[in-house]
């Protein structure tokens, strides 16, 4: 997100990741030539994960087609990747990094420093456009003294310097259209991409590492829940990447399926623009803050799963701290906030939701409880194009409801 606009947390931090099998699929994925079928509803905006690509690009093309020096391991572990080694000078500032040989665009270019020194400047340039840019600020100098050898000389240290690498994919320097083309060094390469429908992958049959079990992985998009669900019921897929609520679940519950749970670090908020009334005033965004029952709100859309966390930080990221207990659910509070703000009687806003799960139903639950201290929310039903483009890049809205999958991002929400 771009500084500038305060954040109203509704508070739901998805600490559970579900992902769905059906338990037939793997008598299928045995086969070296075997295909296996995701459903996802995260079609990527575009293939340029700097570039606006939203979590979609991540879920299809992070580890299979393009890999980092590092990855992050599901146990927030950093391990070497295409770098094999590193060395860091003694005041901290200067980072010696050694890449692994062998390694293969899926063009045939041999992977060197130039192009890790290019992915990097990718995002860390002044003229960068990725949201990680901020990460990246500490980066004083890059130099390559060779091919295998990358040197990163920071201004000041940074702790969080190696883990922040996990996120930067190693791109071919003499590649030209990253948002519709991919040339990575990942076990698969893009086969196609039928915008609306499939992006397809295919063994990289010179890959530098493990192979991978199976020749080809179908992801098939879908635009809501009910859709994507009974994907996995027919067999059309094999694997859905999410289940968008507790509900969904009981119609998976035998022996025909396998539920995996796991950390997530997706956060669901309602985000105000401080830059327009009435949400330019702090007593405003309390009082809505203070009129919604985030505990009744998280049991409606998950049930059991899921957990309060107060702000946009996940229970994962190493300095979390329970807020819940900061403008807690008090309808009275709420409705004095509003009378100091000049807003006794209320006012009517737009709430810029996206149309997937869980969106609509949070925010159909958000307005109820708006409407008992007499604000008037009007929700507006977003494509994921529309709220990139007038959201996200020209911050045309009032408040929208939004979820963010980062980890250690607080950066981005705390810069002024």
């Amino acid at each position: 997100m771009k500084p500038g606009k305060k954040f109203g947390v509704v508070g739901v931090a998805f600490a559970v990741a579900l992902t769905l099998f059906a338990t037939s699929a793997p008598a299928n994925a045995a086969s070296a030539d075997a295909t296996v079928d995701i459903g996802s509803l995260y079609e990527p905006q575009n293939l340029d994960n700097t570039g606006g690509g939203g979590q979609g690009v991540v879920e299809a093309l992070n580890g299979n087609s393009y890999e980092g020096l590092y990855r992050l391991t599901d146990g927030g572990v950093v391990e070497n990747l295409l770098a094999t080694a590193s060395k860091v000078s003694k005041d901290g500032l200067t980072y010696t990094f050694t890449l692994r040989s062998g390694v293969k665009f899926h063009s045939g270019k041999t992977m060197t420093s130039a192009d890790v020194k290019f992915s990097l400047e990718k995002v860390s340039a002044a003229d960068s456009k990725s949201a990680r840019k901020s990460s990246f600020k500490v980066v004083k100098s890059i130099a390559t003294p060779d091919a295998k050898t990358v040197v990163v000389t920071l201004s000041s240290r940074s702790i969080s310097f190696i883990y922040n690498l996990t996120y930067i994919w190693i791109m071919n320097s003499s590649a030209k259209d990253f948002a519709t083309e991919e040339d990575g060094t990942g076990p698969y390469k893009l086969s196609a991409w039928k915008r609306g429908s499939t992006l397809s992958l295919v063994r990289n049959d010179s890959y530098w590492g493990t192979a991978p079990k199976n020749k080809t992985v179908v992801y098939h998009y879908f635009t809501n829940a009910t859709a994507l669900n009974n994907a996995l019921l027919t067999g059309a897929v094999d694997v859905i990447t999410s289940a968008q609520s507790p509900d969904a679940l009981a119609q998976f519950k035998s022996s025909s399926y396998k539920i995996s749970n796991g950390q997530s670090t997706t956060k669901l908020i309602l985000v105000f623009n401080d830059r327009v009334a009435p949400f330019n005033n702090v007593k405003v965004r309390k009082a809505i803050t203070s009129a919604i029952d985030n505990k009744k709100l998280l049991a409606s859309i998950w049930g059991d799963y899921g957990t309060l966390i107060g702000s946009m930080v996940p229970p994962t990221d190493p300095w979390y701290e329970d807020l819940t207990g900061v403008n807690p659910y008090n309808v009275a509070l709420a409705k004095k906030l509003l009378a100091a703000a000049g807003y006794a009687k209320g006012f009517t806003f737009r709430l810029d939701t996206p149309q997937y799960d869980p969106h609509p139903a949070a925010a159909a639950f958000i307005k109820s409880e708006l409407a008992k201290v007499g604000i008037t929310v009007n929700i507006n039903s977003v494509t994921d194009d529309q709220w990139y483009n007038n959201v996200y890049k020209k911050h045309d809205f009032a408040a929208t409801m939004q979820e963010h999958v980062n980890d250690r991002d607080v950066v981005w929400y705390g810069n002024p």
